[in-house]
């Protein structure tokens, strides 16, 4: 008999542990994807951020070698004679010598003059093909060119046409087909146009940042412009298209969201990007398979270490039956109750032997799943703006009204106050939306400050309930009068309309001989707030 009721005892308690430990290492394992899934994304978003404050830095050193030489011109000029502008033009030279070679990555420099200014000075262009030093090259004759058509001759036509300094995108340069970026300023002379001073900068610069980045096994970054065009690609040599037939980003990798997953070459892939200083994008990548390594070796190891803790339990229950007999009892009780979603029970075994490290893990497992779960909740039910509890809040509220309805009508007293605010479409037409948000903000405070002790919910974009128990309720007249009367304070002390508040409001007693539903005392009070709002209005 002994060893029968130690058969079931044993069995009992090896099947509510098995149901405990599963639904743990199932909770278990849905927290630890959805924290992987959070920090996988934010490392993508480190290494994204990394490179973009490293690109973002020497880009602002470009940018900020073309200004100085910019700003050195235009204080250079005095005037546009032709001889005037040769000696200008050799002092622009020689300080823009002395401010590429301090710029990393510069591929060309050129400072060109407008043929409308002098046909006969043209400027310099100088270029480093090789890494072995700038060297003049010919310059190309704008004249040729169509001044309007801003599709040629990118870098002197569109500063011209823009009249402010800009990065260009990724573009072939004419003479040298190189595909580049440049940093274009244009030059001024007493309100005219004069010409344009520039750097153009090939990727290998970039490129080392940009190979820098890498993640996990197969994770790389590349570089876009905003209209999804390839600018540089580890693994795809861009160089060798034209800019017709430049390969697009997959499609998918480009959109306003900073997370992204899409399927390059059959192969699903998660990704994050931040736009450059230049207009161009920082796209870090790497495949879902690997981001997923991670989460689902842990949650193997899980199911291991619940198989063991299994197995080692199984063991000692058999030799020490009567001493876990009593922990069992709580433990069951306790994993039922948490698989009904009650985490309210008791368990004080704390012994140092497995069903005490059991019931300690236990512990620590729900508390952590009740925590997130309280979390989630508080969420859900709490409106972002008001902080106060939201719609979906009070349609819960009232469910709990309704059983208790059910239950026994007559034990119950409360009633339903139903507020809204008028002027906050004027407000909102006439000062803003960000005004009308500091209307509703500050009529969320009022209700709240005067019913201190009743649960108040926004339930619309400008209404607002309240459900005045105990004290409330006893003093729901008195309460009302200083509502009154702090709104009138409020409306006398501020010039402001944003400021003010004005609320139309009705109260409903719940009365069991005409209230056969909670909802039936709402309808009540929402027509006796709209009476309100009428009279309101009539008063005016």
């Amino acid at each position: 008999m002994i060893h029968s009721l130690r058969t079931r005892i044993t069995i009992t308690m090896l099947f509510v542990l098995l149901i405990a430990i599963t639904v743990v290492t199932l909770l278990s394992a849905v927290f630890i994807r959805k924290t992987e899934s959070a920090r996988s994304d934010q490392l993508l978003l480190l290494l994204c951020e990394t490179g973009e404050r490293n690109l973002n830095y020497y880009f602002n050193s470009v940018q900020k070698s073309v200004e100085k030489v910019a700003d050195f011109t235009e204080a250079d000029i005095t005037g546009l004679g032709e001889a005037e502008l040769k000696e200008h033009v050799d002092r622009v030279r020689e300080y823009f010598d002395e401010m590429a070679s301090k710029t990393n990555g510069v591929l060309t420099y050129y400072y060109r003059i407008d043929p409308e200014v002098s046909p006969g000075v043209k400027g310099f262009w100088y270029t480093d093909l090789n890494g072995n030093g700038f060297v003049e090259h010919e310059v190309t004759d704008i004249s040729l060119y169509d001044m309007e058509d801003t599709s040629k001759l990118v870098w002197f036509t569109v500063p011209k046409y823009e009249g402010k300094a800009i990065w260009l995108p990724p573009y072939i340069t004419e003479n040298l087909d190189k595909r580049v970026i440049s940093y274009d300023v244009p030059i001024f002379y007493e309100g005219r146009f004069v010409g344009v001073v520039g750097i153009e900068i090939d990727y290998s610069t970039m490129a080392e940042q940009v190979d820098s980045i890498r993640l996990y096994q197969n994770g790389y970054a590349f570089l876009s412009d905003s209209e999804g065009n390839l600018f540089y690609h580890p693994r795809i040599d861009v160089t060798q298209f034209s800019r017709e037939t430049t390969p697009a980003v997959p499609e998918g990798a480009v959109a306003d969201n900073t997370f992204l997953r899409y399927t390059f070459e059959g192969t699903e892939k998660e990704a994050a990007w931040l736009p450059l200083s230049n207009g161009m994008r920082l796209v870090v990548t790497v495949p879902v398979v690997e981001t997923e390594g991670d989460w689902k070796a842990l949650v193997f190891n899980i199911l291991i270490a619940a198989g063991i803790v299994l197995v080692v339990t199984s063991l000692f229950s058999m030799l020490y039956t009567r001493r876990i007999t009593g922990p069992l009892e709580q433990l069951i009780e306790a994993a039922e109750k948490v698989d009904q979603g009650d985490y309210d029970y008791v368990l004080d075994y704390d012994s140092d032997d497995e069903v005490g490290r059991l019931t300690k893990t236990f512990k620590q497992l729900t508390a952590h799943v009740r925590d997130h779960i309280s979390n989630l909740n508080e969420q859900v039910f709490i409106d972002a703006m008001t902080r106060m509890k939201n719609k979906g809040a009070f349609t819960k509220s009232l469910d709990k009204l309704q059983k208790r309805i059910k239950e026994d009508p007559y034990k119950l007293s409360f009633a339903i106050g139903m507020f809204d605010c008028d002027e906050l479409k004027l407000v909102n037409d006439h000062y803003g939306h960000d005004r009308g948000d500091v209307y509703l903000k500050t009529a969320s405070r009022l209700i709240g400050s005067i019913f201190k002790r009743s649960p108040v919910f926004r339930i619309g974009g400008d209404e607002f309930a309240v459900i005045l128990k105990d004290e409330d309720y006893k003093s729901r007249e008195k309460l009302i009068l200083q509502l009154e009367d702090v709104m009138n304070r409020i409306n006398a002390t501020n010039l402001n309309q944003w400021e003010q508040v004005h609320l139309a409001y009705g109260i409903a007693d719940y009365d069991p001989d005409i209230d056969r539903k909670a909802e039936d005392v709402v309808r009540r009070a929402d027509r006796a707030m709209y009476e309100n709002k009428r009279e309101r209005k009539v008063g005016r």
